[in-house]
């Protein structure tokens, strides 16, 4: 069986007792970087075999995984922080297992991605997850048109050094809305910040660390009619030949405003 492991996005205690079990009774450990892993293995005295996995050699490595599974062995699988799979290694290797119908399993734990956006406020239900833009400009500009009138808010990742060029450019492209920076999760620096685009842009903030950010989804600017204005657009549109009923289903979607207004309009017209 391979296990899909979560691990802490920061602080160490962060990971679940099912989580640790796992880890002490597989018989290998995969992970991005064993280096980093060992901190943590060190931490609960884990001693396990590791083999790297990450986005060089994922499919060369995937091969001898599965080669392992198949002799009998247990793997389990983590990644540097948070849920391997999602913007980190592992999305390659579960699609070769779920290919060759190799049994895994995937356990919960932390996730950058869900406390940022409980922590935001924004999204009481659904959400873009989005993760790293394009690097290159122009790619990222033509995938920010493409979600740029998407109504929930969305959801990106960015490292320190990029972060102000990438919110500048979703700037560009969305205009003014509300975003929460989410700096430092669970650390001892955690900071969460509640403003604006343009705010975040001209104020000095100290930008360190992993940022998840989430804006909030486009919303459509609702164009004030006056009654004398639509009397004029059910006119027009019966006088081009359609039915009273007809012209009112028109200008209720076109105005986006309660059928029983644009009706009680309609019989009181002249």
């Amino acid at each position: 069986m391979l296990y899909v492991c979560p691990t802490p996005i920061g602080n160490m205690e962060d990971i679940t007792i099912r989580v640790l079990n796992t880890l002490k009774t597989v018989d290998v450990i995969a992970c991005e970087d064993t280096r980093h892993s060992l901190l943590l293995l060190n931490y609960y005295d884990i001693k396990k075999p590791l083999v790297s996995l990450h986005e060089h050699n994922e499919m060369k490595r995937g091969e001898e995984i599965i080669e392992l599974l198949q002799s009998g062995k247990n793997v389990a699988l983590i990644s540097d922080a948070g849920m391997p799979g999602i913007q980190d290694p592992g999305f390659f290797l579960l699609k070769m297992l779920k290919e060759k119908n190799i049994p895994y399993t995937v356990l919960p734990g932390a996730c950058a991605l869900v406390t940022s956006v409980v922590a935001s406020a924004l999204a009481e239900k659904e959400f873009l997850f989005v993760g790293f833009l394009p690097r290159k400009k122009n790619l990222q500009t033509k995938y920010l048109k493409e979600i740029e009138k998407i109504s929930c808010p969305i959801v990106f990742y960015e490292a320190p050094h990029r972060l102000i060029e990438t919110i500048k450019n979703i700037y560009h492209q969305f205009g003014n809305r509300k975003i929460t920076l989410c700096r430092e999760i669970t650390k001892k620096f955690e900071e969460y910040i509640h403003t604006d685009l343009g705010t975040f842009l001209s104020s000095e903030t100290n930008i360190r660390g992993e940022f998840v950010f989430i804006i909030e989804g486009y919303i459509q600017k609702q164009t004030i009619y006056t009654e004398a204005e639509l009397i004029k657009l059910l006119r027009e549109q019966i006088s081009a030949g359609k039915t009273k009923k007809d012209a009112v289903a028109y200008v209720t979607e076109k105005t986006n405003l309660p059928k029983k207004k644009i009706y009680a309009l309609s019989i009181d017209m002249k």
